[in-house]
């Protein structure tokens, strides 16, 4: 059995205990990604040395005060496309591979005060654009619940490497789906914040309005530890709300009884596959059987929705990426004949076939006589999809469907047909348009591999998204299931 088998209550009283040292955590990551590393290529970058100098100095505290906190001495992995100070952040691009930072990200520097232990920086797809993580320059990351499908993107890293054992929890983005759907690829937890819940100061920006940072674990309880950790208003980030912060651990009742529970008939129609259908309609019947009360409605803009976040995500994609130029940080093409011929060369060397892809898309959607046809229109579309979450939220508490269309695909499978790759994103999208929280939790296995059930709650209101997540799992078995590698 490892140790990351165990809860984080569990692992939490062994270290008081002195029964279990931090050391003891931090070699069993090192043992188990020497063991499958090869296999699943969840890493880009491991931070040993600095890790185990890290679990030395908290095994001396063990005892004391300073090691009360939950999340201390827990192994975390971090997805590439958050600063790390001293340690690359690549974002999995060329264009970044020799950038180092001077500073943490917030979120970082958050997880540091809590002493849990960074082990490394997590492989994803380049600046966080693709689902399937093939996107990546360095190495394409494997599905450890079959290695000839991928892990989903674009935080395939940070699913792949909580699923495989390799750490106990992670950390991803979330710009369209980021986050849900490699966890509903890898059978495990994962949790998109209320957009400004948690900081962005120091993620390395897709999409400014739509990014946000969450967790991903191998359950719901892990998910909001981690939250409670990180999440908070930051000075630093423009964007961050100044709101309370709840104690998620105390919405964790298991009570859903007379909740109400929306299912959009958009979600469950056509395009999802029957087995992925029969998976949901099974766990509705599970939160039906705990009291709550389950009613179709309709969120009619939902088709609308990938057609938006391309738009809307490429537009604002071109617009940061913009000072990737080859001239302050990154890579620099060699012997240009001019200033211009420098932004050409750097930028055709840097960036991979899906950023340019977008950069293009985005670009020309913000020029001059296409403007109000596409960026003006998409941004008039998101107000709808998000009025459509709120008429349904003026009656129910969550809403509910599945992470994704289908389970994860084999690689290679649709690399080459950018639109399906696309479609994907069909269930996640909605979600970041209207800024509110979402979680995705296993739910069943389709032909062997994992089915995410996705809880949609009203801004803010993480507290109950997870209540509901954490009575559906209390009542199952899914999320104790783990890849045979």
């Amino acid at each position: 059995m490892s140790l990351f088998d165990l809860k984080l209550q569990d692992i939490h009283n062994r270290l008081h205990a002195k029964e279990l040292s931090v050391s003891d955590l931090v070699n069993e990551s090192y043992n188990r990604i020497g063991q499958v590393e090869e296999k699943v290529k969840a890493f880009l970058k491991l931070d040993e040395e600095n890790a185990r100098a890290a679990a030395k100095a908290l095994d001396e505290q063990l005892g004391t005060d300073q090691s009360r906190g939950l999340l201390f001495g827990l192994p975390v992995g971090i997805k590439d496309n958050i600063v790390t100070e001293g340690v690359t952040t690549t974002c999995a691009s060329q264009f970044l591979r020799n950038f180092e930072p001077v500073y943490d990200a917030t979120v970082v520097r958050k997880l540091k005060e809590a002493q849990a232990v960074s082990i490394g920086k997590l492989n994803m797809d380049e600046f966080a654009m693709g689902g399937s993580n093939e996107n990546s320059s360095f190495h394409t990351t494997y599905n450890p619940w079959n290695l000839e499908h991928v892990p989903g993107g674009s935080s395939g890293g940070s699913a792949a490497a909580v699923a495989a054992g390799e750490v106990y929890f992670s950390l991803g983005s979330d710009t369209g789906g980021s986050i849900r759907q490699p966890a509903a690829y890898c059978g495990i937890v994962g949790l998109k914040p209320t957009y400004g819940l948690v900081s962005r100061f120091g993620l390395v920006a897709f999409a400014s309005s739509l990014d946000q940072i969450g967790p991903l674990s191998k359950n719901v309880e892990d998910s909001a530890y981690l939250l409670q950790a990180i999440a908070g208003h930051d000075p630093q980030d423009s964007t961050s709300a100044k709101v309370d912060i709840p104690d998620y651990l105390s919405a964790l009742t298991g009570d859903v009884k007379g909740l109400r529970i929306a299912v959009p008939k958009e979600y469950m129609g056509e395009g999802i596959d029957p087995k992925v259908r029969e998976a949901i309609v099974n766990a509705l019947k599970v939160l039906e059987g705990l009291g709550a009360i389950v009613e179709e409605v309709s969120l009619p803009h939902t088709e609308y929705a990938v057609a938006a976040y391309y738009l809307l995500a490429s537009s604002e994609a071109s617009s940061n990426l913009a000072r990737f130029d080859g001239v302050r940080y990154g890579v620099r093409a060699d012997n240009p004949k001019n200033l211009l011929d420098l932004y050409h060369k750097s930028r055709s060397e840097g960036f991979g076939p899906e950023v340019k892809r977008r950069i293009m898309l985005g670009t020309y959607a913000l020029s001059s006589g296409y403007y109000d046809a596409y960026y003006l229109k998409a941004q008039k579309v998101r107000t709808l999809i998000k009025q459509d979450f709120d008429n349904v939220f003026a009656n129910y508490d969550v809403v509910i469907g599945p992470t994704a269309p289908t389970t994860a695909f084999k690689v290679g499978s649709q690399i080459d047909d950018p639109m399906t790759m696309y479609l994907n994103d069909i269930m996640t999208i909605p979600v970041n348009l209207a800024g509110i929280p979402a979680i995705s939790v296993p739910c069943g296995l389709a032909d062997g591999m994992p089915v995410g059930l996705q809880i949609i709650g009203k801004a803010l209101d993480e507290s109950t998204v997870l209540r509901v997540a954490h009575a559906y799992e209390q009542n199952t078995d899914h999320h104790k299931q783990r890849p045979q590698l």
